[in-house]
C-alpha cells in the first residue's frame, strides 16, 4: 500500500467515524461518546499526512505513535457503543472492523522505521 492509499484509507475512516458520531443518540452517554469519538476518530489522517512531512525517522516514528494511539481510541468507543447497544452492531462492527488492520498497518510502520533506525545507528 502506498503512503497516497494510506492516506486516503484514514481519511475515509475519519469520513465514516463522523457520519456514525452524527448517529448517535443525543443522551448524555451519546453526546460524552459522540465528542469523544470525533476527535480521536478523525485525528488519524491529518496525524499520517504530517507524518509523512517529518523531519526525521524519529519525528515520524512519533507522528504515527499519535495515529495509533488515536486509532486504538476509536477502536475502544467503537466497542463501547455496540456494548450500550447505542446504535445497530451491524452499523458499527464494520467501522470497528476497519480500525483493527489500520492498527496493523501503523503498528508495522512503527516496527519498520525503528528497525531502519537501528541498522542506521550500526552503520550500514
Amino acid at each position: 500500500m502506498t503512503p497516497e492509499e494510506l492516506a486516503d484509507r484514514l481519511l475515509t475512516f475519519a469520513a465514516r467515524v463522523g457520519k456514525l458520531v452524527d448517529a448517535l443518540p443525543d443522551t448524555r452517554l451519546g453526546r460524552h461518546i459522540a465528542g469523544q469519538l470525533v476527535r480521536c476518530g478523525t485525528s488519524p489522517a491529518p496525524n499520517y499526512e504530517e507524518g509523512c512531512a517529518a523531519e526525521s525517522r524519529a519525528d515520524f516514528v512519533h507522528k504515527l505513535k499519535v495515529v495509533l494511539k488515536e486509532l486504538r481510541e476509536s477502536r475502544s468507543w467503537l466497542r463501547l457503543i455496540m456494548k450500550c447497544e447505542l446504535l445497530p452492531t451491524a452499523r458499527v462492527s464494520d467501522l470497528h472492523d476497519e480500525s483493527c488492520p489500520l492498527c496493523n498497518i501503523i503498528g508495522q510502520s512503527i516496527v519498520t522505521t525503528k528497525g531502519l533506525n537501528k541498522t542506521d545507528e550500526k552503520g550500514g
